[in-house]
C-alpha cells in the first residue's frame, strides 16, 4: 500500500518517531513518503496515513491540527492512525492529553492512537518554553522507547497486511 507519514515537529524529535514508523511499514514491504505537514496538499495518491505531532501545553501543533481539518474528508476514506510525542517522562500526564485528540479522531476516521514519551533538551527551547517546562518540572533527555515505537509501526503493518484498501470517493 501507499503510506504517508507525516509529522508536526519542532525540534526534531517527533518527526525521529514518524521516521521510525515509516522504516517498519517500508520494511514490510509498503512504499512510504515522509512529507511535513504543511507541504501536504491532499492524500490523494496514499492509501495509509499515519499523522502525529508533537505535544505543547495540551495541544498539538498547529500544522498537524490543519492539515486534519483541511483534509478530513479525504482522511476518512483511508486507513488513519494518530500518534502524539509530549513531556518526556510524562507521557499519560493532563499536560500531554491533547484536548482535540478525540474530536479529530473522530474527525478523520482514525483507527487508533499511540502517545509517546519524547525528548527535551532544554538548549532546544525558546525561552518561553523553557518557562512552560519548568513549571511542569519535566526531566531533561530522551526518554523515546523507539522499541515501542516500532512495535505499534508493526501492528499498524499486521493490521494492513488483513486489510484491503478503503474505497476513495472520487
Amino acid at each position: 500500500m501507499n503510506v504517508l507519514v507525516t509529522v508536526a515537529s519542532r525540534h526534531g524529535a517527533t518527526a525521529e518517531i514518524g521516521s521510525a514508523v515509516a522504516d517498519v511499514l517500508r520494511a514490510d514491504g509498503h512504499v512510504v513518503d515522509e512529507v511535513a505537514p504543511d507541504e501536504v496538499a491532499d492524500v490523494d495518491r496514499y492509501d495509509v496515513v499515519v499523522l502525529g505531532s508533537a505535544v505543547y501545553t495540551a495541544h498539538w501543533i498547529p500544522a498537524a491540527r490543519d492539515l486534519a481539518a483541511r483534509l478530513a474528508p479525504q482522511l476518512r476514506q483511508r486507513h488513519v492512525w494518530v500518534f502524539s510525542s509530549g513531556l518526556a517522562t510524562q507521557p499519560a500526564a493532563r499536560a500531554n492529553s491533547p484536548h482535540e485528540l478525540l474530536a479529530l479522531m473522530r474527525d478523520v476516521g482514525a483507527i487508533g492512537h499511540r502517545a509517546f514519551a519524547g525528548r527535551l533538551l532544554r538548549s532546544e527551547l525558546a525561552f518561553a518554553e523553557r518557562a512552560i517546562i519548568a513549571g511542569a518540572r519535566a526531566k531533561e533527555g530522551d526518554h523515546r522507547d523507539f522499541d515501542a515505537v516500532r512495535a505499534w509501526g508493526a501492528e499498524i503493518a499486521e493490521h494492513l497486511r488483513a486489510a484491503a484498501p478503503r474505497a476513495v470517493a472520487i
